[in-house]
């Protein structure tokens, strides 16, 4: 094996009932680089990487790590040995302290006593978060933290773990401008030390930014190895994709109708005086910072958080919304922004998941009409190009664009006239992504009222007819599409 290498995959192949999700994955990975791993969703890529950490066994190939064959059963194995991964869909202790969350498994006891020193547990915690330049409270119970911080938490417990290889599953598709700086010059200081980083990413400025080498795959293939300056964004998209993706936002002539949704003055713990309004046809974007209160607005007027004061009317007529029930009866969906913890039934079928919200089209009496939820799951799934064996697949065993599809089809259903779109493209690559654009367009271009919440400013400025910039809680600025940059932006978000 070339020394220069810290770690090399050779030949892999790993099967499941009906899919070959790898064959003949080969991978080298070099000390303290940033090594890039692309693909479309269902490119196998997790797979890989749940092999490399321990999760799943491969069906036949070869891992070699520091010159030694090596082969683990059990994810503290890889833990023990060196690795460390960071999972996309996040998986906390909720019940937990951030500090604890942190330290799990690797807490300081007195002495041989085995008795856990809290106090050193949560002096470390704070000192750990303050180098990172976190500001979350460590004494939080994990439960309490927006999907942004617990990505930053998982950051940190990967970090304490010491590993000379971290596995980064879409370490940002959560986290906004201030906080993905934070974690490059985390990045920064691991290759320093000679820590090898393996970053999956469907962000196409981030891969550039920060990669040194890309690997790419498609279809459970492994497709080649480029030095990331060998490449420009339109060759690796073709890599990925396998075809020529010419245009990812579609170009369309916005023509606003009359109002469809008007807040007036809103008001909660979470924010305050909100009053904005979106009409019938236009994509209103929201950006901000991780914790300004995006997400916080969208999920009080859909009914999830409480509202204190202030006024909703839908098409002119006020009304109070009080759960997601009332703003589905009053027209309005919503496509999370966590679609594993609030978008989907994971243990559930793709069937189930799509008709759960709409079940007076399933149900014409007190029972369900198997025939007719079948004949409607099977419908979305052909319209919305969700690749699945069948609809009656478990939603938990798609990839994330498909389980991505399956949010948005459930909420669809019910044709509603306001749509919500919070993270639409989180964990999704690049060809999902266009699916999704160009569905948000052609629901504009249907008359629907979109508003559409994205940590990822090409988006926001890539499909809004206008943009909202969120700080503490307020509306910091209104921006038209004319004036609107990246640069822009970000001064209204900044605190």
């Amino acid at each position: 094996m070339d020394s220069n290498f810290l770690l090399s995959v050779e030949g892999v192949s790993k099967s499941f009932p009906g899919v070959k999700a790898l064959n003949n994955v080969q991978l080298n990975i070099e000390k303290g680089k940033v090594h890039a791993l692309m693909g479309e969703n269902g490119a196998g890529k997790s797979t890989l990487m749940k092999i490399l950490i321990g999760m799943l066994q491969p069906d036949s190939g070869k891992m070699i790590f520091k010159g030694e064959q090596v082969r683990f059963s059990a994810v503290h194995e890889a833990i023990a040995a060196g690795f460390s991964m960071i999972h996309q869909e996040l998986l906390p202790f909720p019940e937990l302290t951030v500090a604890e969350n942190i330290f799990m498994g690797r807490e300081p006891v007195y002495g041989w006593s085995g008795w856990i020193n809290r106090k050193k547990l949560y002096a470390d915690a704070k000192a750990l978060m303050n180098k990172l330049g976190v500001t979350i409270s460590v004494n939080r119970l994990m439960k309490t933290l927006s999907v942004a911080e617990m990505q930053m938490v998982e950051i940190a417990k990967a970090i304490v773990n010491k590993a000379e290889v971290i596995i980064m599953d879409e370490p940002t598709s959560a986290i906004s401008g201030r906080e993905v700086d934070i974690l490059f010059n985390i990045i920064h200081d691991l290759k320093k030390e000679g820590i090898a980083i393996i970053y999956i990413s469907h962000k196409m400025d981030e891969i550039f930014k920060i990669a040194d080498t890309i690997s790419v795959m498609r279809d459970g293939e492994y497709i080649g190895t480029y030095p990331a300056a060998s490449l420009n964004n339109q060759q690796l998209i073709n890599l990925i994709v396998g075809r020529e993706l010419n245009t990812v936002f579609e170009k369309r002539a916005a023509n606003p109708g009359a109002p469809l949704l008007s807040v007036q003055n809103l008001c909660s713990n979470n924010f305050a005086d909100i009053t904005f309004e979106v009409r019938q046809g236009e994509i209103l974007g929201i950006a901000g910072l991780m914790g300004a209160g995006r997400t916080e607005i969208v999920q009080a007027i859909f009914g999830i958080d409480n509202i204190s004061s202030g006024i909703i009317k839908v098409k002119g007529r006020e009304i109070k919304i009080a759960c997601p029930g009332d703003a589905i009866h009053n027209g309005i969906g919503l496509i999370s922004e966590d679609r594993k913890l609030t978008g989907l039934v994971l243990s559930s079928s793709v069937k189930h998941n799509i008709t759960l919200a709409a079940l007076k089209k399933t149900s014409p009496g007190i029972f369900l009409d198997l025939e007719k939820e079948k004949k409607v799951a099977d419908d979305q799934v052909r319209k919305f190009n969700i690749k699945t064996p069948s609809s009656n697949q478990v939603v938990n065993y798609l990839s994330g664009g498909n389980q991505q599809k399956v949010v948005i089809a459930k909420v669809l259903l019910n044709d509603p006239d306001i749509i919500i779109f919070d993270e639409p493209t989180r964990g999704i690559d690049i060809g999902a992504k266009t699916e999704i654009y160009k569905m948000i367009t052609e629901l504009a271009g249907k008359g629907k009222a979109i508003i559409m919440i994205s940590s990822e400013l090409i988006e926001v400025l890539g499909l809004s007819d206008r943009i909202l910039v969120v700080r503490k809680g307020r509306i910091s600025k209104e921006l038209n599409k004319e004036e609107a940059t990246q640069e822009v932006i970000m001064e209204y978000a900044m605190e």
